[in-house]
């Protein structure tokens, strides 16, 4: 029989699997990607803002996926004041982080966004 709960929690969990190979992978990319450009250009600082963008963007993707996890493994649990509350301190968290990473990679606030297309 198919238990809902089970396959929530497992889901939970292979998304936090999934995470957390994001963030380590695109460590060692940026960090490959790091070495390959930093023989070829001679600005440093051109090298490091390129490589805290791509360090940037990977933890932003994992954190995706980590707090995906939290949502399902909360949603199919027992619904409690407590784990809601860990939910939105979890959520709290990520918004926050995800902003400031957001700023590192764009160069302005999430709100900052130019209304012209390019």
């Amino acid at each position: 029989m198919f238990n809902f709960e089970t396959f929530a929690q497992s889901a939970g969990q292979l998304l936090d699997i999934a995470g957390v190979v994001v963030i380590v992978a695109g460590i060692i990319v940026s960090t490959i990607l790091l070495l390959i450009t930093a023989f070829k250009q001679h600005s440093l600082h051109d090298v490091y803002r390129t490589y805290r963008q791509n360090l940037s963007r990977s933890i932003l993707i994992g954190l995706e996926f980590l707090v995906a996890g939290d949502i399902i493994r909360s949603v199919a649990g027992d619904l409690n004041l407590d784990s809601v509350l860990v939910l939105a301190i979890i959520v709290a968290i990520r918004l926050v982080l995800g902003a400031n990473l957001e700023m590192e990679i764009e160069g302005h606030w999430p709100w900052q966004r130019s209304s012209k297309k390019e």
